[in-house]
């Protein structure tokens, strides 16, 4: 077999897998054969580039960044829909469809709750995907959209143009694992699968949307040059034919087996794999909507049913504080259970103090509940009438519940945080952070590596990887001699890569690599800037009054003086590298925009700041110039309203070289 039926070989096979998997789910090949061929596909691909076809599931991960979306004109409209919000109102509205029909049908299907967005294919491949906007302009997210894996990029029948609109939506236990995830990084949690599907497919990065793991739903055609329709339920069964995920949906034929389908979907609305805000009703011949029409704003041939939240009281326990991986105290109410949308509920997020305070919430209240989006449970309000004698406020703890720690406030926001530097809670990410590429470059011991150290014992805080033996590594999982050997050595040349490394690695708050390269270069030595009072501290570039109190704040702590007393013991250097050489760049501020092939970002931003000059974010009077690559946009405009010099990426490296 040659490279090129190799290809289309893989590309078939992989292709039928993911079909299985994601769209039928019912995966019938293991995941490290898929792996296997994905990796052989990818090998032969970059070997031949020329040959990669737009079907390929190497293109899933995601394309570059992108500066802004483009605007897309909806050939037809992506129409919204009345709401009602009773059977009466149904009934009503079946009512108006039979005065002004004969023998009417109509499809109920479940209303997914996420982000509409209208996919157009042209000769049966996927062209472009665009948001529904005001219905009849939205945003163009195509590289977002080649992401999700049950979109299909090639359709077996290859009309000139179809065009099929779907609900994108983040998977309920998806979006459980993100705000997981969230919670223990100390991020603002998303309030509903909804708001985290929008977010991500809005996301300029594709590569930041691949990680969410979005999926589709498709419900309607809006367009098909070639093909004619009777009914809506035809139209979703060739659509389904096509290798979409369409919507579930049931024909009936009166208002009472409507309201009856409405009341089984909002019962059953727990087995759906997306949150559900709604059960829509659309009449399924589609000529009749073409009778009927639209009005203004929606089209008179549908409605959609909306579910009043569920809401129960429960009377509360306690209230207990966990501390997630960057420290931050988040209170938690713990109550009674009870049934709630179909699942029992014991406890509820409390957000903050703020929040505590606002509904004064205290043990011992009865309080009422709701799933927010249908999936957190939330306190609505407190029923002050049942608040018992002799309750307190509640007031979050002055030192943190794992370490003992003191505990801060954003100055700059509601969040608590512990500032322990050896804080349990925190163990885990610090160590991640610690041995990052662009701080102390640990290669070999990743995440998974340090988790396995921490439920070993063998670590407490960042300085004992510096204590660490071959010997004590070998034991873990998938590592061997040599790999073990090998992290050691690499642990140990970690000890040199000077102080500007070292302050990004601590994890001090707010202080990124530009401001530990700004203290390093000011200070020199770590002892220097331990010295240096806040007025010392702001005169350095990059430090404000609020870093220069969390950098004394930091340094001030026990936990951090033993942390630093460690890794002196340890051998890791505690000054500053030597100053670069050259200063070509001296006074200079570039501002890097759209795709550079020769250099990833960091690359080309180290090697201006090698030379003396700083890097950007935005195009001001001040920037210097603007080194513009593919695809370059609002940056690239302001440059040039400004006059700001532009350079091409083959001018930034022939400077470079000068």
């Amino acid at each position: 077999m040659d490279w090129k039926e190799e290809m289309k070989t893989l590309r078939d096979r992989l292709n039928a897998a993911g079909y299985r998997y994601y769209v039928l789910d019912d995966p019938d090949m293991p995941d490290h054969e898929y792996d296997r061929m994905l990796r052989r596909l990818e090998e032969l691909e970059a070997e031949h580039p020329e040959e990669v076809s737009p079907d390929s599931p190497t293109q899933r991960v995601g394309g570059p960044a992108l500066e802004s979306f483009t605007q897309v004109e909806h050939p037809a409209p992506l129409e919204s829909l009345q709401d009602v919000f009773s059977q009466e109102e149904v009934e009503e509205f079946a009512r108006r469809m039979e005065e002004a029909l004969d023998a009417v049908s109509y499809s109920v299907e479940p209303k997914v709750d996420g982000l509409s967005v209208a996919l157009e294919y042209r000769d049966g491949v996927f062209l472009r995907g665009a948001t529904r906007g005001d219905g009849r302009v939205g945003e163009d997210v195509t590289e977002n959209l080649r992401t999700i894996r049950s979109i299909p990029m090639v359709l077996p029948e290859k009309l000139p143009r179809l065009i099929v609109r779907g609900e994108v939506f983040m998977p309920k236990n998806v979006f459980h694992k993100l705000n997981r995830r969230r919670e223990e990084l100390g991020e603002p949690l998303f309030a509903n699968p909804r708001n985290a599907a929008a977010g991500s497919l809005r996301q300029l990065d594709p590569k930041i949307c691949a990680k969410r793991q979005l999926d589709i739903r498709v419900f309607n055609l809006q367009l098909a040059e070639g093909r004619a329709f009777s009914a809506h339920s035809e139209s979703l069964d060739y659509i389904e034919s096509q290798g979409f995920r369409t919507i579930p949906r049931t024909v009936l034929s009166n208002a009472a087996q409507v309201n009856g389908e409405i009341a089984r979907l909002g019962d059953s609305r727990e087995e759906l794999p997306f949150d559900m805000d709604g059960a829509v009703v659309k009449v399924n011949n589609l000529s009749d909507r073409v009778k009927v029409g639209s009005t203004a704003k929606c089209p008179r041939w549908a409605v959609a049913y909306k579910y009043p939240p569920e809401q129960k009281p429960s009377k509360v326990l306690d209230i207990v504080v966990q501390v997630g991986r960057t420290g931050v105290l988040t209170p938690k109410v713990v109550v009674e259970p009870v049934r709630l949308a179909g699942t029992t509920v014991t406890n509820a997020t409390l957000h903050n103090q703020d929040f505590i305070e606002e509904k004064d919430i205290r043990v011992g209240d009865t309080v009422v509940l709701q799933k927010a989006g249908e999936i957190i449970p939330e306190v609505v309000e407190v029923l002050r009438e049942l608040r018992p004698a002799g309750t307190a406020p509640y007031r979050l703890p002055e030192l943190c519940p794992v370490c003992g720690a003191p505990v801060v406030r954003d100055p700059d926001g509601a969040a608590v945080r512990c500032t322990g530097a050896e804080c349990p809670a925190q163990l885990h990410r610090n160590l991640t952070h610690f041995a990052s590429r662009d701080a102390m470059d640990i290669d070999g011991v990743g995440p998974a590596v340090m988790l396995q150290l921490i439920e070993k014992g063998l670590v407490k805080n960042p300085a004992d990887l510096y204590f660490l033996t071959a010997e004590q590594l070998e034991g873990l999982e998938r590592m061997g001699k040599k790999s073990a050997k090998n992290a050691v050595a690499a642990i140990r040349a970690s000890r040199d890569r000077g102080l500007e490394r070292l302050l990004f690695a601590l994890g001090i708050r707010q202080v990124g690599q530009k401001a530990g390269k700004a203290l390093a270069a000011h200070f020199r030595t770590f002892d220097a800037l331990a010295g240096a009072d806040a007025e010392e501290l702001t005169a350095v570039g990059d430090v404000g009054g609020i870093t220069a109190a969390y950098i004394r704040e930091w340094l001030d702590s026990p936990q951090s003086q033993r942390l630093i007393g460690r890794l002196k013991e340890a051998g890791v250097s505690m000054d500053a590298a030597e100053q670069p050489s050259g200063a070509q760049f001296q006074g200079m501020t570039f501002v890097l925009t759209g795709a550079l092939e020769r250099f990833t970002r960091d690359e080309a931003a180290a090697l201006i700041e090698r030379r003396g000059g700083k890097t950007g974010s935005s195009v001001s009077r001040k920037t210097t110039y603007v080194v513009a690559g593919e695809n370059a946009g609002s940056k690239l405009r302001k440059a040039n309203e400004l006059q700001i010099p532009v350079l091409t990426e083959a001018e930034f490296a022939a400077m470079l070289e000068a």
